[in-house]
């Protein structure tokens, strides 16, 4: 696309946006001829992808603002329009909720406009709330759809758009093909409606106590020994950062009625989109975490818990002597797996058939925990919209019910009343599985280590690679297709026994050559390399952007000295590491 072609269809959004801020940035950059800059913002559409839209704010068609959002949540009205379930009022509904992100309220109002005046009728939230309260509001008015205005976890110039469907999950197929149609399709100017009077109409109605309430008490029902918590004062010293976001109202609220003392992190408790104390708002990020840690010390705390600003995602650490190990999505979830299943159990409350479900990158160790408390166990690819679309596929053919399930990168789903990463719920049952054990004189620490002397002990790593310039796609599936046409017999100097395909639902046993058709899951470009010992190195490439994730989990056997075996399994990793670095070097050459 040359000069020309950018400059036009920089005219075209100047002469579309309505909001001047935005607008003023492509405006200043026409005047002083910025042909760089413009480039980067009109040269393609910030693209709707299989769950809504993310990017760096500013003004252009490829920036996040008020332009970009009316013409998504055209395209999705005009979807809903067409193939929407009306809600128990016998109308088209949508709930929207945002975060702690800078113009998230502005996106929110911008989206509830264009619903509007498209006589779709809108619950929102008057001020942020937590991603898991938007999911959970769904299914409670019985809505047709619902958006959250949220970039997760990522750096403080981005925001983004999600989208859910009726069951209160992020859309999958064949809904989210569809309304990307949709999106595409919209071109030029779209319906909106003044906000006051969307309001004075009835079009747009907000909600919030009510609905914060019932969410409330929702969480609290995820209690799995409500009496141990109710008994207090506990001993329990807990640290809490929402890293600028949105999970302290809730959290505090929760915690205070169940008679559990948090202390928060004050430099991080208000809500801040400049998120000023973090490069990255991330609780899987050491560094997000440094001042929690801090005060943690201070105060001799036993646990410390971190949530991003949505609050969807959480992340922990666990005082070991005098300082603290942050423990990764896998290790918590392996701890949250062992203590729900194991006290429910125990106390008579789990299901008659209980369900566990996670992610083909998460670790077996969960799915071994639950199995071992006799849960049927299912595994889904990366993503809980994914584990949500598993939920009420066993819902629909009552089939066993689902108590909970996560995935590796520090999200969890308690209980069934949420269909999304929720934070709070997993907060509050880490807070009551910390304090079950300290009440038994034993760390989380020490139930980890209990666990890997029952099971062997695993650990995991990730190696995340972005191919940059315009030939990054292009290296990134040559990688992917030498690994498939050529996979290797060994790897760190272990056995490859077989290759998983995800994409064509096949298995290869690497001995035998013969491949056999067995994945029962939805196509994804995913493989899997299962080792002789047990180990398992994931490639996973992104589908939005030249990036590609190598997970590995390695084990070692039960009953060995533990010591010993973190040993034998570093070695290991380091060994694994060395090889996903010839790989992406190779196809980088």
């Amino acid at each position: 696309m040359d000069s020309k072609a950018i400059r036009a269809r920089a005219q075209e959004y100047v002469e579309q946006e309505q909001n001047e801020s935005f607008r003023s940035e492509v405006e200043a950059l026409l005047k002083q001829n910025n042909d760089d800059e413009l480039f980067e913002r009109f040269y393609t559409d910030l693209s709707f992808g299989t769950g809504g839209i993310r990017g760096v704010m500013g003004g252009g068609f490829n920036r996040m603002n008020p332009l970009v959002i009316q013409r998504t949540t055209q395209g999705l009205a005009n979807y809903l329009l067409e193939h929407g379930i009306k809600d128990q009022q016998g109308r088209l509904s949508v709930a929207i909720a945002y975060d702690s992100r800078n113009n998230s309220p502005l996106f929110s109002s911008t989206a509830a406009q264009v619903l509007a005046a498209n006589g779709i009728h809108v619950y929102l939230f008057s001020s942020l709330r937590p991603t898991p309260e938007l999911s959970f509001t769904i299914r409670e008015l019985g809505c047709t759809s619902g958006i959250v205005c949220t970039a997760s976890h990522n750096p403080k110039k981005y925001n983004g758009y999600k989208v859910y469907w009726q069951d209160g999950a992020q859309i999958t197929p064949p809904h989210d093909a569809g309304i990307i149609s949709q999106v595409k399709a919209v071109n030029g100017p779209v319906k909106s409606m003044d906000f006051q009077e969307a309001l004075d109409k009835g079009l747009v109605e907000y909600i919030d106590a009510d609905m914060d309430n019932k969410f409330v008490e929702m969480v609290k029902r995820q209690v799995v020994r409500p009496d141990m918590l109710m008994k207090g004062p506990h001993d329990l010293k807990v640290v809490y950062t929402p890293l600028h976001g949105t999970g302290t109202m809730m959290i505090e609220r929760v915690m205070n009625e169940l008679g559990i003392s948090v202390s928060i992190v004050p430099e991080q408790r208000d809500p801040d989109g400049d998120f000023p104390t973090v490069e990255f708002p991330n609780p899987e990020e050491a560094s997000a975490m440094k001042l929690a840690l801090d005060l943690a010390r201070k105060e001799d705390a036993d646990l410390v818990i971190g949530t991003d600003p949505d609050a969807d995602r959480v992340g922990i650490a666990v005082k070991s002597g005098n300082d603290y190990v942050l423990l990764n999505g896998n290790q918590h979830g392996v701890l949250l797996t062992d203590y729900m299943y194991g006290s429910m159990k125990e106390l008579g409350t789990l299901p008659q058939r209980p369900a566990f479900i996670n992610t083909i990158v998460s670790t077996d160790l969960q799915r071994k925990i639950a199995a071992k408390y006799g849960a049927e166990v299912f595994e889904t690819l990366t993503g809980f919209k994914w584990i949500a679309s598993k939920i009420r596929e066993l819902e629909e053919n009552n089939g066993p019910r689902y108590v909970m399930g996560g995935e590796e990168s520090y999200g969890f789903m308690i209980g069934n009343e949420v269909r999304d990463k929720d934070s709070i719920s997993a907060t509050v049952v880490t807070i009551e599985m910390a304090l079950y054990y300290q009440q038994k004189g034993k760390s989380l620490l020490d139930r980890l280590d209990e666990i890997h002397g029952e099971f062997g002990l695993y650990q995991e790593t990730l190696i995340s690679k972005y191919f940059e310039g315009a030939n990054g796609v292009g290296i990134m599936n040559g990688m992917m297709a030498g690994l498939r046409e050529n996979p290797p017999a060994e790897i760190a100097g272990i056995a490859v026994s077989s290759v998983r395909d995800i994409q064509d639902g096949t298995t290869l046993d690497i001995q035998t050559g013969s491949k056999k058709k067995d994945i029962d899951l939805p196509s994804s470009n995913v493989l899997q390399f299962i080792l002789s010992d047990g180990s398992i190195i994931s490639a996973r490439p992104s589908g939005t952007e030249p990036k590609i994730k190598f997970y590995a989990s390695v084990k070692d056997e039960p009953g060995k000295d533990l010591d010993e075996s973190r040993k034998r399994v570093q070695e290991k990793i380091d060994g694994i590491e060395s090889f996903i670095e010839s790989v992406i070097a190779a196809a980088k050459n």
